[in-house]
């Protein structure tokens, strides 16, 4: 398996749990966008500062397979394997691999589409930045 072009380590919060004491299905989408976030971070943009330029990377789409469940106090790292470009999408591919024991708990791939100043745009920045990450 190839390594992951950007990896994020976060730890379950209690709060984030159900009654079983699994993370609720929802909070996975947090920690996929957080490590996206962070991502974003890594190749030199900024999330809010885009939005202040116009610019907005809106999800169009998830697709999220449930593997094992993370719980309360599970430390866990969530990766970026590589992002394709389909027409104006970004997909990016993730995981949330449970540490120590690299346990896959989930797998996504995630379409993001961007806005410009409101409408639907392929922005060279996006292009610029993720270039040596698309495949």
């Amino acid at each position: 398996m190839a390594e992951p072009v950007f990896e994020h380590i976060l730890k379950v919060r209690d709060y984030e749990c159900d009654t079983q004491g699994h993370v609720n299905n929802a909070n996975y989408q947090h920690y996929f966008e957080v490590a996206r976030h962070e991502f974003l971070e890594k190749v030199g943009l900024n999330f809010h500062q885009l939005h202040l330029q116009g610019i907005d990377a809106v999800v169009a789409k998830v697709e999220i397979r449930y593997k094992v469940p993370l719980i309360g106090m599970d430390r866990f790292k969530c990766t970026i394997s590589h992002i394709e470009r389909v027409n104006v999408k970004y997909v990016f591919h993730q995981k949330i691999i449970r540490l120590p024991d690299e346990t896959i708990c989930a797998k996504a791939k995630i379409e993001v589409v961007n806005l410009v100043n409101g409408k639907l745009s392929t922005p060279d920045v996006f292009d610029e930045a993720f270039k040596d990450y698309i495949r």
